[in-house]
């Protein structure tokens, strides 16, 4: 198949963790989600970006610069959303519910980097709705 109902969009944490300039990202992001409308059918109305989550909120990053992290991954939300804006994508903010992991170890995986199922159904639960706007 060479269209879906609905196509998702979430890149940037590893362009933030390679230390790529913005950009960089910029470019690519806007490659991307091209591609992802065509994936669409080019139905602008069936994409949806996700911010990126803020992994300088977990143990990993404490060994170093958690608020360089945040700030960074701020820095690529910025591009991400203004793009998704111009191209009249919808977008979700996952990233501030990321941040809830400070105070709520349970949203954090065992392996002190990723997040856990209980924070990924937070976000499922986010694009359920979305979801159902779109396919209504």
């Amino acid at each position: 198949k060479d269209t879906f109902d609905l196509v998702t969009l979430l890149i940037g944490v590893n362009d933030q963790y390679q230390q790529f300039d913005t950009g960089s990202y910029r470019d690519k992001f806007t490659t991307v989600l091209k591609k992802s409308i065509q994936f669409a059918g080019n139905n602008r109305q069936h994409v949806v970006v996700l911010s990126v989550p803020d992994y300088g909120v977990t143990p990993f990053a404490s060994q170093s610069n958690p608020q360089q992290i945040s700030a960074q991954i701020d820095l690529f939300n910025n591009i991400n959303h203004e793009i998704a804006n111009q191209f009249g994508i919808a977008y979700i903010d996952v990233t501030t519910s990321s941040r809830e992991a400070l105070k709520d170890p349970s949203l954090i995986a065992f392996d002190g980097l990723h997040f856990s199922g209980k924070m990924y159904a937070k976000w499922a639960n986010m694009l359920e709705e979305k979801m159902r706007e779109i396919l209504k």
